[in-house]
């Protein structure tokens, strides 16, 4: 009797020896490997041919050859339906078309359970072409007189659900059946309800209906199935149809002519929002970005019927509202967060767009003042839209742009919460909040002194504040106020002297610093413009704001001291641009600078201002003395030459090793070449006299206190003034010689020279060891 074990002993014993076949089989085939690696080809002569390796892998070569055979076949088909079709009777046409079709999707079975899967979706990629192929032949044979569009409607139903149907059977026969046929169905279910909406004359609506409605039922089938192809193809399917019916609902919005037709449109919109806020709910992955579509539609589909009654005025502010409302959602908890998440994007979205519909109001109210630069006391505009308006058009509908920004600026201060974004929400709603108040009085047509009120006010609140953003706020509006108000005479100088006091009150900023010097420069211009004077005149009340400048740097520290100093030298290089069409004027505005310059130069850490101090005193004397047409260069030049040489026996004193040509260098050559270029072209004997007795005295300077710039200067003065004032004599002697006497001379000169060589080396030497021990 055999003794036979339990199952479950058997099994396991079965297990082992199968464990055991299939480490001996690994066992072989490394053997095997290793022999093969160790055999070597028979050695020929000669290169060694190489085998040349396949650059294409076996299942893409059979891919492709399945493609190709399949749409060969496929357009084999198409051909014998268009062309061949109408030599076969009806019997023929029927067997032909009837069989081959049969034939083509009965295939797939027997291929799929032999293993040939790639070919068994080839094979039915045929017999679904050559279906529609059928269908084609069958309208074209028996129901040519039925409507073309209602008939593609039915026969893309009835193709949908036949290729549906087939892929299942097939899934079912013959496991895991074919990838094509259902995604194939779905693609084509995407035609039924919208070619039936155009076969029945829906209209534009019901066309929409339809494209929304298979958006739909695409987001459905793609929550629920399972087959990535299949999700594919609807995903894909739903965002494009749903996309069309999207633009043609939100265009049925927008031209509705009137509350019916833009309700029915809202329904659309609705309908749209729902299937985005559907595919939200259901599916994490992609929740934000369909919310933000779904909010975007919610807003549109509230907004359209007030849109379709209220002026134009009102557009943007009821679909601000209808944005601004989508934020209550977002405290729901039980709204999924990346749902929330979407929604608060897409009201940031509608908000965002409402600003920039109303920045070029902001626009026009801060640049257009600019126009009355050119207009300057014009007279009192008739309001402040007037006012603001010379360089820019008032843009139109822009009645409610101050309510929609202050509205934003009360949303984002409410809204962000988040404390790494709260201080840019702070930021950004102040920002918008200005841009509201700043825009209110051209908006509403307020007189134009309300207007300088309203910004007066601004500015005094901003700077208040004392922070970065204010401040900069603060700065950008006191410039259109100070533009605004030249439109008259009282305006002007009243906006300058309180925007003056004002920045001066802020003044521990750089930029308020320079605004208060800016300021106060504009007020002594239109001060002086006031009372009549003319612009050279005015330069010297100009030079008070440098003068007070210069008085109140030292009390300031680090940027703010810069920053007066600068807008300072700014002003006072507007004096000098006022004064000089005046040269005594100028002079004087010169020289004053220069005062101004000196005394900053009395401070230690601002000692090389003393230099622009020198060269303002000198060029006032030369304008100064331009004014009296004074001619003599010794007039323009000892004013350079004396004080140079005061400068040079200070340095002296406090350097005693500086060198003579670096302190009287300078100021001995201002003088002398002047002078010397002056004789030559002389001819009187006053200025080579001078000169001489002048040079001779540098000269015996530089030799008694063994400096070499005096000496060496001073007696190349006095050598050329000598040549000048002997010349005549020269060339009457010259002129009396004999014409042999000239080059005799010259080689009797030459003959010296060559004999005494060494000696005249020797004392070249001598003079250069002398003039060296000078300084």
């Amino acid at each position: 009797m055999t003794h036979l074990p339990p199952p479950a002993e058997e099994l396991r014993i079965l297990d082992a020896e199968l464990y055991q076949l299939d480490a001996r089989r690994a066992q072989l085939l490394a053997r095997r490997a290793w022999l093969v690696s160790r055999s070597q080809p028979v050695r020929q002569w000669g290169p060694t041919p190489v085998a040349p390796g396949p650059d294409a892998s076996a299942p893409s070569v059979q891919n492709v050859l399945l493609l190709l055979g399949g749409a060969l076949l496929t357009l084999a088909a198409t051909a014998f339906t268009l062309v061949s079709w109408g030599e076969l009777g009806i019997a023929g046409r029927a067997l032909v078309l009837g069989g081959v079709t049969v034939a083509a999707l009965a295939a797939p079975l027997p291929l799929l359970r032999r293993g040939l899967r790639s070919t068994a979706e080839t094979v039915a990629g045929l017999g679904l072409a050559l279906t529609v192929l059928d269908a084609y032949a069958l309208y074209e044979v028996a129901l040519g007189s039925l409507d073309g569009t209602g008939y593609a409607a039915a026969a893309s139903a009835v193709l949908a659900a036949a290729w549906a149907a087939y892929g299942r059977a097939l899934a079912r026969w013959a496991d895991p059946g074919l990838r094509l046929p259902v995604p194939a169905a779905v693609l084509v279910a995407q035609l039924c309800l919208p070619l039936a909406a155009v076969a029945v004359d829906a209209g534009a609506y019901g066309v929409t209906v339809a494209l929304l409605l298979t958006a739909g039922l695409d987001t459905v089938l793609a929550l629920r199935v399972s087959a990535s192809a299949v999700r594919a193809v609807a995903v894909v399917g739903g965002y494009g149809v749903g996309g069309w019916g999207v633009l043609a609902a939100g265009w049925l919005s927008w031209t509705a002519p009137g509350p019916s037709a833009a309700a029915r449109a809202a329904a659309l919109l609705f309908l749209a929002a729902a299937i985005a806020l559907g595919a939200a709910w259901r599916a994490p992955g992609v929740a934000v970005g369909n919310a933000v579509a779904a909010g975007l539609l919610v807003t549109a589909a509230l907004a359209g019927v007030p849109h379709a009654v209220l002026p134009d005025a009102w557009t943007v502010p009821v679909h601000l509202a209808c944005g601004i409302a989508l934020l209550v959602a977002v405290r729901v908890d039980r709204v999924p967060r990346g749902v929330r998440t979407g929604l608060a994007w897409a009201s940031g979205a509608v908000q965002a767009v409402a600003v920039l519909w109303a920045l070029p109001v902001v626009l026009v109210a801060s640049v257009g003042p600019a126009a009355r630069l050119t207009e300057v006391w014009s007279g009192t505009p008739g309001d402040a839209r007037e006012a603001v308006t010379g360089v820019l058009p008032w843009p139109t509908d822009a009645a409610l742009a101050p309510v929609v920004l202050a509205v934003v600026a009360r949303v984002v201060w409410r809204a962000v919460r988040a404390p790494e974004w709260r201080p840019r929400a702070l930021a950004a709603s102040l920002v918008l909040a200005w841009a509201a108040v700043l825009i209110t009085p051209a908006t509403l047509r307020l007189p134009y002194l309300a207007a300088l009120l309203t910004w007066s006010l601004l500015t005094v609140a901003l700077l208040a504040l004392r922070r970065t953003v204010p401040m900069a706020l603060a700065l950008l509006t006191s410039l259109p106020l100070a533009l605004l108000a030249l439109a008259t005479e009282p305006a002007t100088l009243g906006v300058l002297a309180f925007l003056t006091a004002l920045c001066a009150s802020a003044a521990r900023r750089p930029a308020p610093a320079a605004a208060t010097v800016g300021y106060a420069t504009a007020l002594a211009c239109a001060t002086g413009a006031s009372v009549g004077w003319q612009p050279p005149y005015v330069a010297l009340l100009v030079l008070l704001v440098p003068s007070a400048a210069a008085l109140w740097a030292p009390r300031v520290e680090g940027p703010v001291r810069v920053t007066v100093e600068v807008a300072g030298a700014a002003a006072a290089l507007l004096a000098l641009g006022l004064a000089v069409t005046d040269p005594p004027v100028l002079a004087l505005v010169l020289a004053l600078t220069g005062v101004i310059a000196a005394a900053t130069a009395v401070r230690a850490d601002r000692r090389p201002v003393g230099c622009a101090a020198a060269a303002l005193f000198v060029l006032a004397a030369w304008v100064r003395l331009a004014a009296w047409e004074v001619g003599t260069p010794e007039a323009y030049t000892l004013p350079v030459t004396v004080p140079a040489l005061l400068v040079g026996v200070l340095r002296r004193r406090r350097d005693p090793g500086a060198a003579s040509w670096t302190a009287y260098g300078p100021g001995l050559a201002a003088t002398l070449v002047p002078s010397l270029l002056a004789v030559w072209g002389d001819a009187h004997w006053l200025r080579p006299l001078l000169l001489g007795a002048a040079a001779l005295l540098v000269t015996l300077v530089g030799a008694r206190h063994r400096l070499q710039a005096p000496l060496l200067l001073g007696g190349a003065a006095l050598l050329l003034t000598v040549l000048h004032e002997l010349a005549p004599y020269l060339v009457q002697v010259a002129g009396a010689l004999p014409r042999w006497v000239p080059p005799a001379l010259a080689g009797v000169l030459l003959l010296a020279l060559g004999a005494t060589y060494e000696r005249r080396i020797a004392d070249v030497r001598r003079w250069r060891e002398a003039l060296g021990k000078l300084n």
